[in-house]
């Protein structure tokens, strides 16, 4: 899938500067730099969601013992 995206000038001169130093394409290095951001990404904007919606009280929560407790985990 092609996708644009405007970078800083300052961000397009490193990647062009890393690119040329390197003999690899600058979309070699962006593919990488999504790849390996994007789990991070999803960790954090996903639980900033999650949080969201326990605030808001649309997410339900268990204590530790209500969920050992349902698994038939407490003695």
């Amino acid at each position: 899938m092609a996708t644009s995206i405007r970078l800083a000038p300052e961000v397009e001169r490193r990647l062009e500067y890393l690119a040329v130093q390197t003999g690899r394409t600058k979309a070699f290095y962006l593919r990488e730099i999504i790849e390996r951001g994007l789990e991070d990404m999803e960790d954090y904007y996903l639980a900033v969601h999650v949080l969201e919606q326990v605030k808001k009280g649309e997410e339900l929560l268990y204590s530790l013992a209500e969920v050992e407790h349902s698994l038939g985990l407490t003695d």
